[in-house]
C-alpha cells in the first residue's frame, strides 16, 4: 500500500513523537504533530543516545547534527561507591554509529530537523481518542475534533491513547521502592566523555559531562520505603541527596556540593501494554513500553520504533496489518529490553558480601575478556531497524 498520500496524526512532540512524524513524512505520509505545550519542551538533562539509537538518527538524515551537538563516549566507568575507586572499565568504540552523550533539549533539536513537511500545532492537548469507523481521531481540550487514516499515540507515560487500545487490561504501575534525583552542574571542558556509575548498597549514582564539559549530568538513584511521585518536575531536597550518598567518596561529594536546582521521581515499573493498537490507532515509545532507566534504553526504543513503524507501514498491504507485524516484531525485544534495566538496577545495588564479590568477578572479566559486560549487551546496541 504504501505510506505516501496516508494522513497521519501524531500525539506527542517528545523522542517518539517527532521520530515517528519525521519517518513518515519521509515516505510521503502527510502528517500532523500534536503537541500540548506551547512549544517543543527544551528541558530536562542528559541521555545516553547509544548506536541502535543513532543508527535511526543516521537514517533520518540528522547524523551530523547529532555529532554536532552530542559528544560521542568513550568509556563507562564503574566504581565503588566508598572510594570512588575503579571497578571495571568498559571503552566504547571510536567508530561506527557510537555512544553519545547528549542533553535532552540538543536531541530534539536534532530530530526537528527531520520534520521537514511535518505540520506542528502547539497547545494542542489531545483529551480522548475514537478508533471507531475508517478513520480514527481526536478530541483536543476545547471541544475540537480532528480526524486522519492513522492516529500515533507518542504521549508518554501518561498516554491518553493506551488506554483506549487497552480498554480491558489496563494495569496501574508500582512504585518499585526507588526514587531518582536529577541535577545539572556546571563542568570543565578538559573532563573526559565518559560515564561513570558509583555503586553503593542500595543506591548508585551516575554522572557524566554534556555540552562540550559546560555541564555534568547527575542521575542518583536510592531504594527507599518512601513513596515519590513519578515525573521530573517534582522538586528535589538537596539535604536528602547528601544524607543518601554521605558514605559516597572519590568526587561525589564534591558534585553534590555544587547542585542547586534538583528535581525528585520516584520510579515504577509499567507493565508493557497489551496492545499496542486498535483499528486504525497506534502507541510507541513510553505510551506502550516504559522502562526504567538503567539500560539507558528509553529514548533509543522510542527511536527504534518510530523508524520501524514507518517502514512496516509502507511495505504492509494495509494500515491494520502494518500496525499487527509491527508489534509483533517489536515486542518480545522490548521485553527483554525492560527486563535487562530491571536486572541491573539490583546490580549496582549489591550488599556485602555479594558486593565485593561480584566486584572481584567484574575486574577478573575484564582483564581475562575485555569489554565483557558491553559484549553481553551486544543483542541490544548491534540491533539496526534500518537495516534492510
Amino acid at each position: 500500500m504504501g505510506v505516501k498520500g496516508l494522513e497521519v496524526l501524531v500525539v506527542g512532540g517528545g523522542v517518539a513523537g517527532i521520530a515517528a512524524a519525521g519517518a513518515l513524512a519521509q515516505r510521503g505520509a502527510r502528517v500532523m504533530l500534536l503537541e500540548q505545550a506551547a512549544g517543543f519542551l527544551l528541558h530536562g538533562a542528559g541521555l545516553q543516545i547509544s548506536p541502535n539509537g543513532a543508527r535511526v538518527i543516521r537514517a533520518l538524515g540528522q547524523g551530523a547534527a547529532l555529532e554536532r551537538l552530542g559528544t560521542r563516549s568513550r568509556a563507562v566507568i564503574l566504581r565503588k561507591g566508598s572510594s570512588g575507586a575503579q571497578v571495571l572499565r568498559l571503552d566504547m568504540p571510536s567508530d561506527g554509529a557510537g555512544f553519545h552523550l547528549i542533553h535532552r533539549a540538543d536531541l530534539i533539536e536534532v530530530l526537528r530537523g527531520a520534520l521537514d513537511g511535518v505540520e506542528t500545532r502547539m497547545v494542542a492537548r489531545v483529551v480522548a481518542v475514537s478508533t471507531e469507523g475508517p478513520r480514527p481521531s481526536v478530541t483536543l481540550e476545547g471541544g475540537a475534533q480532528l480526524g486522519a487514516d492513522l492516529v500515533l499515540g507518542a504521549d508518554g507515560l501518561h498516554s491518553v491513547i493506551r488506554p483506549a487500545l487497552n480498554p480491558s487490561s489496563v494495569k496501574a504501575p508500582f512504585f518499585t521502592g526507588q526514587v531518582a534525583w536529577r541535577a545539572l552542574i556546571p563542568c570543565r571542558p578538559d573532563e573526559a566523555p565518559e560515564a561513570q556509575v558509583f555503586m553503593g548498597p542500595g543506591r548508585h549514582l551516575v554522572s557524566y559531562p554534556l555540552r562540550d564539559g559546560r555541564l555534568r549530568n547527575i542521575v542518583a538513584v536510592e531504594e527507599r520505603r518512601d513513596w515519590a511521585a513519578e515525573g521530573w518536575s517534582h522538586p528535589g531536597k538537596k539535604a536528602e541527596l547528601r544524607a543518601a550518598f554521605a558514605g559516597f567518596g572519590g568526587p561525589v561529594p564534591g558534585w553534590l556540593e555544587q547542585v542547586d536546582t534538583l528535581w525528585l521521581w520516584g520510579l515504577f515499573r509499567h507493565p508493557v501494554a497489551e496492545h499496542w493498537h486498535r483499528g486504525q490507532a497506534a502507541i510507541l515509545g513510553d505510551a506502550a513500553h516504559p522502562t526504567l532507566p538503567f539500560m539507558a534504553q528509553g529514548a533509543n526504543m522510542a527511536l527504534e520504533d518510530a523508524w520501524s513503524l514507518a517502514r512496516m507501514l509502507d511495505t504492509a498491504p494495509g494500515i491494520a496489518a502494518g500496525l499487527a507485524a509491527w508489534q509483533k516484531a517489536r515486542r518480545d525485544r522490548v521485553i527483554r529490553v525492560v527486563e535487562a534495566a530491571n536486572r541491573n538496577a539490583r546490580n549496582y545495588h549489591l550488599r556485602a558480601p555479594l558486593a565485593p564479590l561480584a566486584h572481584l568477578v567484574l575486574r577478573a572479566s575484564g582483564r581475562i575478556v575485555p569489554n565483557a559486560p558491553l559484549r553481553q549487551f551486544g543483542w541490544i546496541y548491534d540491533h539496526d531497524v534500518t537495516a534492510a
